[in-house]
């Protein structure tokens, strides 16, 4: 008897050089409890991130409704000066940012961008020129529509957009010898601190200023006209990108207090995850203790 026990003992034993019975369930127990750290180390990144955009959200509003001035001075001048026919060959400025982690607001410009130009009914050229500020709706028109693209900037709006950027932006486009018969500002509209719609904005020409009939009442020099486009021109964009800049921050606020929750639910199972096999592998040496000294 005691041979049998003996020798049911020796093929019991793993063989020389093989890994411990445990070893497979140690193994996971590591792998959950570094995935574990890294996870909550993304926690504690997309918090302070949401922290940032929140206090810059705030900042971003006030300038938002002090830019939105310019776009309503805008709007009453066009309102008096019609263009007599839609314009075909249009300069569309494409407004996004340089910076990710905020949502789709790149993409949802893009989006509008191109059914604008997809739209048969809007009449507008194929061959029609874009410029886009910021990296990221870049990369993505580049692929979409590479043929249009004429001119890119970036490193605008990195903090709170000044109208000293959107004149630099706006004597750059007036220097650029492009063609158009119109320009049209596609960006995000603010609707509220969760929500936010891509909008075009239509700016008129120089040349549709002197043929419009509310002009022509008057008797200006073309250097007035020429300089009321460009003014315009410079204060839609300083419009539309106070109000992007602050839809990109509501983002991305957004965007990462859905991470921070997600994060904090994926803790929540690999903590419980982990508890399980730690217990299972705790059991298991239990086991193996008793067996051991019950067959002693």
């Amino acid at each position: 008897m005691l041979a049998r026990r003996t020798l049911g003992r020796i093929a019991s034993q793993p063989p020389v050089g093989a890994a411990p019975a445990g070893a497979r369930n140690m193994a996971t127990l590591r792998e959950i409890e570094l995935r574990l750290k890294s996870v909550r180390n993304i926690e504690k990144i997309t918090k302070s991130m949401k922290m940032i955009a929140s206090t810059k959200l705030a900042k971003a509003q006030r300038a938002m409704q002090a830019g939105k001035q310019y776009g309503v001075a805008n709007s009453e001048v066009f309102q008096n000066a019609p263009a007599e026919e839609p314009a075909k060959r249009k300069l569309f400025i494409v407004i996004s940012s340089d910076k990710g982690l905020c949502g789709g607001i790149h993409s949802s410009v893009t989006k509008a961008t191109r059914r604008t130009f997809a739209d048969k009914e809007a009449g507008i050229d194929a061959d029609s020129p874009i410029m886009v500020i910021g990296d990221k709706s870049k990369a993505q028109l580049s692929r979409a529509l590479p043929k249009n693209l004429v001119m890119t900037f970036n490193q605008i709006g990195r903090d709170i957009p000044t109208f000293a950027d959107a004149a630099g932006v706006a004597d750059l486009i007036i220097k650029s010898g492009v063609k158009y018969d119109g320009i049209a500002i596609v960006y995000n509209k603010f609707v509220s601190a969760i929500s936010y719609e891509a909008a075009i904005m239509e700016v008129q020409t120089e040349d549709v200023l002197k043929s419009a009939p509310g002009f022509k009442a008057y008797e200006m020099e073309d250097d007035v006209t020429k300089d009321l486009a460009e003014f315009s021109l410079a204060n839609a964009i300083y419009a539309t990108l106070v109000e992007s800049h602050a839809c990109e921050q509501s983002a991305r606020r957004n965007a990462m207090d859905n991470a921070s929750k997600n994060a904090t639910d994926m803790i929540g199972k690999l903590q419980m995850q982990y508890n399980r096999g730690r217990q299972a592998a705790i059991t298991n040496e239990l086991v193996d203790i008793i067996t051991g000294a019950s067959a002693l």
